[in-house]
């Protein structure tokens, strides 16, 4: 499809990002206009309930549009690594778990540091910068063995790695799992503005697919079929930051740089931008410490909450499924920890009062 779009000296690769560029520039501003985040949809918290159910809405369009797309012609899974016969089960719950504990501790998700980064919060930028080392050490360097050691723990699934392959079909599940996720909307009504955010936020995944997938295929120089997500992307940027001598940019890096653009943009056009930084030692060690865990959990899982869960959970694999489930699990298991924690009773035998815990946003 590349070719016959009239391409001559632009190589699929280098429009890939551009389109990244794009792509992150719409995801910036709206996820910064809506606060858009998992973790703030599962963890304890006065606005919990409004955030699932934007959330929700993201994912119910993203599955609808995604499956559309791919009953379309214009995107397929059949070789995606998400749909892999071979599960690697211990490294997506391990993977999982890190990520949903690191979520918590550093107070908010990647994709959430990435446009808070944007706002001017110093704290989120330092986090991210741990994330994206120990990322990219996960996919390539000393913490490499973990990877191949947990990822050589299998079941193999065959066809069913892919819910379509089961009784019902795709759009049995996809109508299903959106009817799931739509269910917050029961308990929340967030604004038609929030609705609307959530609603194109969700239409840019079956964008990505299609527009790696098709638009830009070329098959004497092909590039990955990816659509929103923050994990192999900051690792990527990382490289490319430090080596674009040696290292081209792709479409990761174009979605990384654009999310940082968009999200600035609507930062400063709505006047939230201000500077942040960190308060205390122990709020510092606890944000980091979270993003070195995400940083294992992302590679580990497979994707983050957007890579795994918003744009891997359409695809309708049952890896993105595992994965977002041990994100989801791993985040509300330490939140209730660090709960529990709080109020154990101090030396005069009175419950210690709650330090309030000083959030990335």
């Amino acid at each position: 499809m590349f070719e016959e779009l009239g391409f001559i000296e632009t190589t699929a690769r280098e429009a890939s990002v551009w389109f990244g560029l794009g792509l992150g520039a719409l995801f910036g501003a709206l996820a910064q206009r809506t606060r858009f985040c998992f973790r703030r949809g599962v963890v304890a918290g006065p606005d919990r309930a409004q955030a699932l159910a934007v959330w929700g809405v993201a994912l119910a369009v993203a599955l609808v549009g995604t499956q559309a797309v791919v009953g379309a012609g214009l995107t397929g899974f059949a070789d995606h690594r998400f749909h892999a016969s071979a599960l690697p089960y211990a490294a997506i719950l391990v993977g999982g778990l890190l990520f949903g504990a690191g979520m918590v501790l550093a107070r908010g998700c990647v994709s959430r540091l990435t446009v808070l980064t944007a706002s001017g919060n110093l704290r989120a930028l330092a986090g991210l910068l741990v994330f994206a080392v120990v990322a990219h050490a996960t996919l390539k360097g000393v913490l490499a063995p973990l990877r191949t050691a947990l990822g050589g723990w299998t079941v193999d699934l065959g066809a069913a790695a892919s819910l379509a392959a089961l009784p019902g079909g795709a759009w049995v599940w996809t109508l299903g799992l959106a009817a799931l996720a739509l269910l917050p909307l029961l308990r929340a009504r967030p604004s038609a503005g929030l609705v609307l955010g959530a609603v194109l936020i969700g239409a840019l995944v079956p964008l990505g697919w299609a527009g790696t997938g098709f638009v830009l295929f070329d098959e004497f120089d092909p590039i990955a079929q990816e659509s929103l997500s923050f994990t192999s992307p900051w690792a990527e940027t990382l490289f490319f930051t430090v080596a674009s001598s040696s290292i081209p940019a792709g479409f990761g890096t174009g979605l990384v740089g654009g999310t940082l653009a968009g999200a600035l943009v609507a930062a400063l056009a709505a006047r939230d931008f201000r500077w942040e930084s960190f308060e205390t030692p122990a709020q510092t060690g606890r944000s980091l410490t979270g993003a070195a865990l995400m940083g294992v959990g992302g590679v580990l899982a497979g994707g983050c909450t957007v890579g795994a869960g918003l744009a891997g959970v359409p695809t309708l694999s049952v890896a993105a499924l595992l994965a977002l489930a041990a994100i989801a699990a791993g985040g509300v298991l330490t939140d209730r920890l660090l709960g529990a924690t709080s109020r154990i009773p101090s030396g005069a035998g009175e419950p210690a009062a709650r330090r309030a815990l000083q959030p990335a946003e």
